[in-house]
């Protein structure tokens, strides 16, 4: 079994050719230590269409304040105009009940809605592929965490292993002591003392 089979063999507890894309993906650079993040916004950037930023662009201002600002001044302003014009007799370009403003309002919706509606759609793409490579940057991370509590448990039981070893060590260095100690006290005695 190759390296790479046994590390998916630890860490996923399937075999290699059971693993999905994301997981080999993921496990290639486990095993080559690469970092796997990266700006997931800026390659996006990059590869927007000139429709795309303009799609961005119309609904950021679509769904900002400012917009409904000015909108509202632009409805107020013609309803206000005609109105005037109308009550001192003169002719009005959109006289009530403002047909022509129900057609410019109705076209801008026509032509909004789509609008925003692809930049919606490719936000979602976006927020589809930021989850996903959040997916890899976290089952990475995973990966590593579990790597390391492995190491860490080769360590204390390493270093449990070596106590040990010193412990039995020094129990057979006090075991020779005490024969030596007891070796010297019995030379020591005087001859009616020794057994």
């Amino acid at each position: 079994m190759n390296n790479k089979a046994k590390t998916a063999e630890e860490f996923f507890k399937k075999e290699l050719g059971a693993l999905t894309e994301k997981e080999k993906h993921v496990l290639q650079h486990l095993r080559d230590k690469e970092p796997i993040s990266r700006n997931v916004h800026a390659e996006t950037a990059e590869q927007l269409t000139f429709g795309q930023k303009v799609a961005d662009k119309v609904a950021a201002f679509g769904g900002s304040w400012p917009f409904i600002i000015i909108f509202l001044c632009i409805l107020l302003s013609w309803i206000a105009l005609n109105t005037y014009l109308l009550l001192n007799h003169r002719k009005t370009f959109d006289p009530y009940p403002f047909i022509l403003l129900n057609l410019v309002l109705s076209m801008l919706a026509a032509l909004q809605a789509p609008v925003i509606m692809m930049s919606q759609n490719r936000q979602a793409e976006h927020d589809r592929k930021d989850a996903e490579h959040d997916y890899e940057v976290n089952l990475k991370a995973e990966l590593e965490i579990m790597a390391l509590n492995e190491k860490i448990d080769e360590l204390r039981t390493q270093q449990w292993e070596q106590l040990m070893q010193a412990q039995r060590d020094q129990i057979n260095k006090l075991l020779d002591l005490e024969k030596a100690l007891r070796l010297s006290e019995g030379k020591n005695l005087p001859a009616e003392d020794k057994p």
